[in-house]
């Protein structure tokens, strides 16, 4: 009982359309592949197929061949409710093949079957009751034959990987189905610009079958280097994280994080912001992630939107710990296509915000800890305000970006297809204009000594930061430049101009190269 990771426009969806336009072929025996079903599956505009499809039917029999690896209890959660429903009297052919292809993409989703040899053949089953003597019923009774390839259950794998402003080199060992429910347990080892280090392990598992709904435990170590605030820090912890998506695409994530981190490393220069937070601290925090992705390309997006929020919620009540904060993050994106080939305009925004908490159940206290610098927000760099340094934008003491508990940024950009390339090449020039602010929590400078604040002090405090953030102009550059659209990343190289810079700022007029999966 079960099925490859089929990806969209395969065999089998190709198959779907088949039925749609025969599907008397159920009662002719003739075996058809069935795959995911189209929005406008069943509303068909041919009378006779129409009819059919309204005809009354049944599951007689599923057989699932060459899941040898794969318990029977998670086939059963995916296919017993399928021939539990088809026994309602009020169930037609079009109904059952709906259920059928909702069953079979779930099946695809867990991960651990080929995409190549997958298949589902339905054939009538009066004609083997008759062969049997059997008297058949009115009904539309099918057969069921799904046959599957078990991926490999371990891998190994080596190469590149880029994430926002870095590039890495990785090892990875991937044990697949370990106990026959879909369970994952994956070993990686990487190294990067940044990152000197970076190991970590996660086993991960499917609710009740549900390959949308999972369960994963994660332990991990890294060291990473932070040039624009002059130290490295050094993270060892875990977190436990449920990971949901909804019939409409949304994915939601929500996980428990603890957290023992090292600021370390200073260099010679570094400033005494950057020295009085230096030393341990124990980070237990709940975190909820949500985002609704509707682009039609995520490297280099025409058209849809995007929404992500993410909340986080530390050493507050139970959580412990000696970091207190809630925090909040939004970033929204929109893209839209012109009517000229190939040529887009498009528009991003984010905004955060970082609220200290008192330890404890209350949230008024007299003794509330300013933000850490490994908490606040970091803005500036060619993946977000290009024409910025990395940190580039807010507070700083010296040369070091100690970042801000409250930021906004935005920006716009169009991309139009390069002359010889042509409207459909991932190459592409960009024209854009980017700004933001960062601003810390003010009144900090009055804790100074007594490193704490009140709680009446923060919440004021926090009021003066948000209106801060209209208070004058932004800091705002301009440019042009090429975006490539690899699939694993997004590469870009922008001449830029900065043209409002507030003091304190480090700005970068000319050349900048951004590597990242998430570009403001």
């Amino acid at each position: 009982m079960a099925s490859s990771p089929s990806a969209l426009g395969n065999p089998i969806e190709a198959a779907t359309a088949k039925i749609d336009k025969a599907a008397d072929i159920v009662n002719k025996e003739a075996a058809t592949i069935v795959t995911e079903p189209k929005p406008h599956q069943h509303q068909v505009e041919n009378p006779v197929i129409e009819d059919h499809l309204l005809a009354p039917a049944t599951v007689n029999s599923i057989e699932i061949h060459g899941a040898n690896n794969t318990r029977r209890g998670l086939l059963d959660h995916l296919f017993k409710p399928l021939v539990e429903e088809s026994t309602s009297p009020d169930t037609t052919l079009g109904d059952v093949l709906g259920r059928i292809s909702t069953a079979t993409q779930k099946l695809t989703k867990l991960g651990i079957f080929k995409e190549d040899g997958f298949g589902v053949f339905i054939s009538d089953a009066r004609q083997k009751q008759q062969e049997q003597f059997q008297s058949p019923t009115d009904r539309t009774e099918l057969d069921v034959s799904i046959r599957v390839k078990e991926q490999s259950r371990l891998v190994f794998s080596a190469g590149t990987d880029f994430g926002n402003a870095e590039g890495s080199a990785y090892t990875n060992a991937v044990l697949r189905n370990i106990f026959g429910g879909a369970e994952t347990l994956s070993v990686n080892a990487a190294t990067g610009t940044r990152t000197r280090s970076a190991y970590n392990a996660v086993f991960s598992t499917p609710l009740n079958g549900n390959p949308d709904i999972r369960l994963a435990l994660e332990g991990l170590r890294s060291s990473t280097q932070k040039p624009w605030a002059s130290h490295d820090e050094h993270l060892t912890g875990g977190n436990l994280r449920l990971a949901w998506s909804t019939d409409n695409g949304d994915n939601h994530a929500l996980g428990y994080s603890g957290v023992w981190r090292q600021l370390t490393g200073l260099s010679a220069s570094a400033s005494p912001t950057v020295r009085a937070d230096a030393g341990d601290s124990l980070k237990s925090s709940i975190t909820h992630t949500f985002t609704r992705d509707h682009r039609d390309n995520p490297m280099l997006p025409q058209a849809g939107y995007l929404l992500r929020t993410v909340s986080e919620l530390a050493g507050w009540g139970p959580l412990k710990g000696d970091v207190s904060f809630a925090k909040s993050e939004v970033e929204l994106s929109a893209a839209q296509a012109l009517p000229l080939p190939g040529v887009s305009v498009g528009a991003g925004f984010r905004a955060g915000l970082l609220y200290p908490l008192p330890t404890g159940y209350s949230l008024s206290s007299t003794s509330v800890a300013p933000s850490r610098i490994n908490d606040r927000f970091q803005l500036g760099g060619p993946t977000d305000v290009r024409g910025f340094s990395m940190g580039g934008l807010g507070p700083h003491d010296g040369a070091d970006s100690v970042g801000g508990d409250v930021f906004a940024a935005g920006s716009v950009n169009m991309l139009l297809p390069l002359p010889k390339a042509g409207p459909t090449s991932p190459l592409r020039l960009q024209l854009f204009a980017n700004g933001g602010r960062l601003v810390a929590l003010q009144g900090k400078k009055a804790a100074e000594g007594s490193l704490s604040l009140d709680s009446g002090a923060v919440a004021s405090g926090m009021k003066s930061a948000v209106a801060d953030l209209a208070n004058g102009l932004p800091s705002v550059a301009a440019g042009f430049g090429l975006v490539y659209a690899h699939p694993v990343a997004r590469f870009e190289l922008n001449f830029s101009l900065p043209l409002v810079v507030r003091r304190g700022e480090e700005a970068r007029k000319g050349l900048q190269v951004g590597v990242g999966i998430n570009f403001l």
